[in-house]
């Protein structure tokens, strides 16, 4: 009975690893939301959110989990990037240091500002994790949260990190510990 039992749950998760590995989240819709949040870390994130922002996605960008120096001339020279966009547009959010920090940190930025949905920017692998972080901060808000995947090319031994801490958090949220 207990191989049995054991064979089923790596039965189960060698499917589910699967799954998250062959079906990772692209791109999200054209739809429009109140704003953006880009959690940095990944080629391409950043680029991503600012090419949102100029073709009016939303009306304003988070960048969270940026390091305390950066200031938004340099994020705005780096991305290539106009410091005038940056002047109106994009808050740097400094407080982050993991994926539950910046759902922690956009959270309360959502808040501040009364939106009511987010597009949130982020590799295309971490999305689900980040996703359900996010979730998870807002509770009943009533926030829509909007995922957008930005493609990338991981290794297996980044997915398989990937996947099990997705399933440790989920499992940690359904049972209420660290939600």
């Amino acid at each position: 009975m207990i191989r049995r039992l054991i064979a089923l749950v790596a039965l189960a998760w060698t499917l589910g690893f699967g799954w998250f590995m062959l079906a990772l989240p692209g791109a999200a819709d054209d739809r429009r939301t109140d704003a953006i949040v880009v959690l940095t870390g990944g080629a391409g994130r950043i680029d991503r959110g600012l090419d949102l922002l100029r073709a009016g996605a939303a009306k304003r960008l988070l960048v969270t989990g940026v390091g305390t120096a950066v200031r938004p001339i340099d994020l705005a020279l780096s991305n290539r990037a106009s410091p005038a966009l940056f002047a109106c547009c994009v808050d740097l959010g400094h407080e982050a240091v993991d994926t539950r920090s910046n759902a922690d940190e956009t959270s309360a930025w959502l808040r501040a500002h009364g939106y009511k949905s987010v597009r949130l920017v982020t590799s295309d692998w971490h999305l689900r994790r980040a996703k359900m972080e996010l979730e998870a901060a807002l509770g009943d808000t009533g926030i829509e949260v909007l995922g957008d995947g930005v493609p990338g090319h991981p290794k297996a031994p980044l997915l398989l990190a990937e996947y099990n801490k997705f399933l440790l958090r989920r499992a940690a949220i359904w049972l209420g510990w660290g939600a």
